[in-house]
């Protein structure tokens, strides 16, 4: 069977995501790119924390942040990561055109997840706390900026396989594409727990 050719759900291998090299490449690239973001952003967090205290005359952590909007930005992302499971899980099963409604679903909740981040930037912005204000600010705006950055990329990739794939059905081609886009999906997912923990909740309790 060629790698681009419909997967028949009765042909359908255990793990089409691996049944080929390029898939199983794939699959070993992702970990070591991700070793390289995993040091990224344990720099980024550790900056945070070396400067958080750096407020100046600024505005703090205590003073901006609000625990409920923060709170359902994470619930909408932990969500998002689970309409990525039920993609994989439907990938698993041969049913394409539900792989591609999840993925959809994982597409419009992180797309309103970085409307809520935009709108807390905003809000930041007009109470006072610029990128430069402070010491505390340019580390903020760097860490949880670049976590943005990184769940927009997600998004985009995700659209374009989506938009790509839309009528060509599950092949041993774009199987490995859709793995490693939702695997992506979750180390950003992840790393929002950690942005989560470290940056808000100790904020917001000091």
């Amino acid at each position: 069977m060629a790698e681009h050719e419909a997967i028949d759900i009765k042909e359908l291998p255990e793990q089409p995501e691996k049944a080929t090299l390029e898939g199983r490449n794939k699959y070993l690239g992702f970990w070591f790119f991700l070793g390289g973001e995993t040091v990224l952003f344990g720099s980024l967090i550790g900056t945070y924390l070396g400067l958080r205290g750096g407020t100046i005359d600024g505005p703090g952590p205590a003073d901006l942040f609000h625990l409920d909007l923060v709170f359902i930005m994470t619930m909408i992302l932990l969500t998002s990561s689970l309409t990525s499971v039920m993609a994989i899980i439907n990938m698993h099963r041969g049913n394409f055109k539900k792989l591609l409604m999840w993925m959809s679903m994982t597409v419009i909740l992180g797309t309103a997840f970085l409307g809520f981040e935009i709108y807390e930037f905003y809000e930041y912005y007009h109470a006072g706390l610029g990128f430069s204000t402070s010491a505390f600010a340019s580390s903020f705006y760097t860490l949880v900026g670049t976590h943005g950055a990184h769940v927009l990329f997600g998004i985009v990739w995700i659209t374009t396989l989506l938009v790509r794939y839309r009528k060509t059905g599950l092949t041993l081609y774009n199987a490995p594409k859709f793995n490693t886009a939702v695997l992506y999906w979750h180390f950003i997912d992840v790393v929002w727990v950690f942005i989560f923990t470290v940056v808000y909740l100790l904020g917001i309790g000091g």
